[in-house]
């Protein structure tokens, strides 16, 4: 009864939203770059470098959104270097998905040490504080946690509307779609495959990096090591549970973090006294697994992802 009662408490959801948001904006990204064609699997890097560079420009003096821009341009930056390897090169994208990763990390770290060589624990900023929707806020259940969080998971949830509309509802979306379908129907059309392919995956990076600034700059207010803790993993999987669809990547983003914030409070009740935390500690991940399983059978990959596309070639 423990159980079923933490899921009716608008804390409960209030923390499952807000453990959603980074999530959101990386599988915002990792969605962009697939339906072009592009598996991004520097998604976990480049989230750690975002989370560093927001948190770093705030401490430095800018302002909080400024911080946000600094973010998104350092993934941006990381997509350049990805999309250019992948697309116009044709390398692996596994190989170089993967060396974005190390390379963005252990930048980071380097950076970070670099900066602050003295420092024992992570500075702390003024970050991101809950903004409340005047009325809606007060609505019960839904109130407190949809309508009570800071402006970084607002924007989360106004990207998923956004990105769905330009996926499917202008040329533009049609053209990244075409991309990661028929990239030959695209040059027919005389568009640049590798220009679409590459604007993707710069643009999906950026999302990636506020995903990681989130961290830093609205969920905790420092920077610390192993933050990000696999989120980018995660969120690849998002990508295939949502049927590389912005919607339903929304809902597994949210699914996920309900998971992982039920098991923090199950830890806590009769039921956890008697259990190992290891298991709690486990079930998200394996209730997300079952749920990838089940919902992937159905899904369509994009027909030319990870496909290299050389003009003039079939």
């Amino acid at each position: 009864m423990e159980i079923v009662e933490i899921l009716f408490t608008a804390s409960f959801w209030a923390a499952a939203i807000r453990i959603a948001s980074p999530l959101i904006f990386a599988t915002l990204g990792e969605v962009i770059c697939e339906r072009a064609g592009v598996l991004n699997l520097g998604i976990e890097g480049i989230m750690v470098a975002g989370a560093f560079a927001g948190w770093m420009a705030v401490y430095s003096g800018t302002g909080l959104w400024v911080g946000v821009g600094v973010a998104m341009f350092v993934g941006m930056c990381f997509g350049l270097l990805h999309s250019t390897l992948t697309v116009p090169f044709g390398l692996s994208q596994h190989v170089v998905g993967l060396g974005v990763t190390l390379l963005a990390t252990s930048s980071t770290y380097y950076a970070y040490r670099l900066a602050l060589p003295e420092v024992t624990s992570p500075p702390k900023i003024e970050a991101f504080q809950p903004f409340e929707i005047p009325l809606l806020h007060k609505i019960p259940l839904i109130g407190e946690a949809l309508f009570s969080q800071t402006p970084l998971t607002y924007l989360a949830f106004a990207l998923v509307v956004i990105v769905s509309f330009v996926l499917y509802r202008t040329p533009l979306g049609l053209a990244v779609r075409a991309a990661g379908e028929n990239p030959n129907a695209v040059a027919a059309q005389g568009l640049s495959v590798t220009a679409i392919r590459m604007s993707a995956v710069i643009v999906g990076s950026g999302l990636m990096a506020v995903g990681g600034a989130f961290l830093t700059m609205s969920a905790f207010d420092s920077f610390f090591f192993e933050m990000v803790n696999g989120r980018g993993w995660i969120c690849i999987a998002l990508v295939v549970f949502g049927s590389w669809r912005p919607g339903k990547a929304l809902l597994g983003a949210v699914l996920f973090a309900a998971f992982d914030a039920l098991q923090i409070r199950v830890q806590q009740t009769s039921f956890g006294a008697v259990v190992p935390y290891q298991i709690f500690l486990m079930m998200p991940y394996i209730l997300s697994i079952l749920a990838l399983v089940i919902i992937s059978r159905r899904a369509a990959v994009p027909a030319a992802l990870m496909v290299p596309f050389n003009k003039g070639e079939r």
